[in-house]
């Protein structure tokens, strides 16, 4: 990228890993991702979002959303696809594949959420599709929690258990429907496995399939405004 590029990568950036010795639960984190965030936090600012396309059914994202500049997407796809491939064993033979990039802030207030936004969820069985999640907002809008489901005791969902996990899923839902608010601690059905937080510039990497839910005071997050809502970059890329 050149050097005047407003979405180029920082040269300082640094890179940790949680859960380093799990295959399928590690999470990268990258600390101080862009060398001008506020560039993307501006562009969020001048632009006008649209609701995501399933919220109105009560399922995805519970908010609203705008395509990121094509610079910004082409940047973080050349830098993540080789460090998908090294730190998760990917096939260097496979193609990454881009489904959604999107600058995501968080609107619903929480009696607006469908039963199954009030619950952690998992993107896909495909546990070669990754969530690439970058924070433009800082700790006070919480960040992403991870989860154990009691009853089946899986952490991540696969085409093996998938449809055990549902099944279960479905059943609990039909017998007890969640409280009206996000979720955020553990309870009878979920218990919290662990939390990133939010800091601006933060990019975190995890795979789709892992059980995970947005972790937020909705006082603070549940705001309209890019300049002090819960705004985020969502990326999702599979192999």
């Amino acid at each position: 990228m050149t050097a005047t590029n407003p979405y180029a990568l920082n040269p300082n950036l640094s890179i940790k890993l949680l859960n380093p010795a799990s295959n399928i639960q590690k999470v990268i984190v990258i600390e101080n991702l862009l060398q001008n965030p506020q560039a993307l936090t501006d562009f969020a600012i001048e632009n006008n979002f649209e609701p995501y396309p399933r919220t109105a059914s009560g399922k995805g994202y519970p908010g609203v959303r705008l395509t990121p500049p094509s610079e910004y997407s082409l940047a973080i796809t050349e830098f993540i696809k080789p460090l998908i491939q090294r730190e998760f064993s990917v096939d260097t033979d496979l193609e990454m594949r881009k489904s959604e990039c999107a600058i995501s802030l968080m609107t619903l207030k929480p009696e607006e959420l469908g039963a199954v936004q009030r619950l952690p969820h998992f993107d896909t069985s495909n546990i070669n599709q990754f969530a690439v999640l970058l924070y433009l907002c800082n700790h006070k809008h919480g960040g992403t929690a991870f989860y154990r489901h009691n009853k089946t005791g899986l952490e991540f969902i696969t085409p093996q258990n998938c449809d055990h996990y549902l099944n279960t899923f479905y059943a609990e839902l039909d017998k007890q429907e969640p409280p009206l608010e996000y979720f955020a601690d553990s309870d009878e059905q979920f218990t919290k496995l662990g939390f990133l937080p939010a800091a601006v510039n933060r990019m975190v990497i995890y795979r789709s399939c892992v059980l995970h839910s947005p972790y937020i005071d909705p006082a603070i997050s549940i705001d309209a405004n890019p300049s002090t809502g819960r705004l985020t970059v969502n990326t999702f890329v599979a192999f």
